[in-house]
């Protein structure tokens, strides 16, 4: 993002009534000395006009009656399971599901914010790229709660698509004016959530990390709950369709996938190494850059609130156009990530790789995965964790590993 157009918001979308609690601790940030409040002479400078992104248009699907968009499936002694429609796995506490997802960002850089707090207990992550060889994560939380989820950073173009197809309240923690002001002129404006002073949102510190305020943001999703009653919030229940989950292991496979390598730069790389016992593959990051020949360092990715790697049940990397509105953003490199229509894009579960196809049908729904010949494709059920890469990335395997190299126009 350009550099002088990051400020800090002090001001909240949806602040109503909240006061200020003398024993809060506001996690608001560092205050610019010129903070960008729309409708003001710090405005976005004109030569943006027109370089955020069209609203999408995609047609709102036709969906079959039903009371309740959650499976639910009775046991032989009568008792009901019910299963997240994101995650196709017993909920809790199915209370959690009569509520709005949410989706937050959560940094992944600087290095010294890890281990970050929440990742193991969202349903869904995205991870994409940002700028200067960097990346991002966006969680989505849904059958869990955690009182720490973060550290939350900006928002970015990219994220609409998530909040649109979770039909989420989207939490952020800075945005470029351009941006900000667009999400200010979408129908989903109601629903996003940035720091403000006081308890509303649940926006805090972390007083254990001793780094500065910028990066020590964390929300509490328990506590949103309470600000949603306060402030008359909408948070009705969403029609989030009961995505394709089977436990089994896939019939008929070809490859195997023991690993798998995301390169975004040379700065930011990762795997995933799938563990036969647990079913699930385990995140690996980097702990140095490969800038001058150094070679790849890795560690496991751990959450601060479970003490557990971060692990996925599948994971699925996405090829998606990356482009820029403008020469402008394109010196910024502040990318358009074009998640409508369908693409090319490879699904790991249960130590097996399937080439397959993303679909976006329709704006408020998951994305769809199918064999490229439209056959619906199974998830194993629990976490599923995106890796959102250019279609001009190029991909190897041999062995069971797998390789994506990241790359854009």
């Amino acid at each position: 993002m350009r550099s002088t157009l990051i400020i800090f918001l002090i001001f909240s979308l949806i602040l109503a009534g909240c006061n200020t609690s003398a024993d809060s601790v506001s996690a608001s940030g560092i205050p610019s000395p010129t903070p960008f409040q729309p409708g003001t002479d710090n405005a976005p400078d004109s030569i943006y006009a027109g370089a955020a992104p069209t609203p999408l248009s995609l047609p709102t699907p036709t969906l079959p009656p039903s009371p309740t968009p959650t499976q639910i499936i009775i046991l032989p002694t009568s008792t009901p399971v019910v299963l997240n429609p994101l995650t196709g796995a017993p909920v809790s506490d199915p209370a959690l599901l009569n509520r709005r997802p949410m989706a937050i960002k959560v940094a992944n850089y600087p290095r010294y914010i890890r281990p970050q707090s929440g990742l193991s207990l969202a349903d869904s992550i995205y991870e994409y790229y940002i700028e200067g060889g960097l990346t991002r994560f966006i969680g989505i939380f849904y059958g869990n709660n955690s009182e720490w989820v973060g550290p939350v950073r900006s928002g970015r173009f990219f994220d609409e698509n998530i909040q649109r197809m979770y039909q989420s309240y989207l939490v952020f923690k800075f945005a470029d004016p351009l941006v900000l002001t667009y999400f200010q002129s979408t129908d989903f404006a109601d629903f996003l959530v940035v720091p403000s002073f006081g308890e509303c949102p649940p926006f805090r510190l972390m007083d254990s990390r001793k780094i500065e305020v910028y990066n020590n943001s964390y929300f509490n999703t328990t506590k949103w709950q309470d600000c949603i009653a306060k402030n008359s919030l909408k948070n009705d229940r969403p029609l989030l369709l009961p995505g394709n989950f089977d436990g089994t292991f896939p019939a008929a496979f070809d490859l195997v996938s023991t690993r798998i390598y995301t390169y975004f730069s040379e700065y930011s790389y990762n795997y995933w190494q799938y563990v036969p016992e647990s079913g699930q593959y385990i995140r690996y990051e980097e702990v140095n850059d490969m800038h001058d020949g150094k070679p790849e360092t890795y560690a496991p990715l751990t959450d601060n609130v479970t003490k557990d790697t971060v692990h996925a049940s599948n994971v699925v990397v996405i090829m998606a156009y990356h482009t820029f509105a403008d020469p402008f953003q394109e010196e910024d490199e502040v990318f358009h990530i074009d998640f409508t229509g369908s693409g090319e894009a490879y699904v790991f579960r249960d130590g097996v790789a399937i080439v397959a196809k993303w679909t976006r049908a329709n704006t408020n729904q998951p994305l769809l995965l199918t064999t490229p010949t439209g056959l619906p494709i199974t998830m194993h059920p629990g976490i599923t964790f995106y890796e959102v890469i250019g279609t001009n990335s190029y991909v190897s395997q041999g062995d069971g590993e797998w390789y994506f190299h990241h790359a854009t126009p």
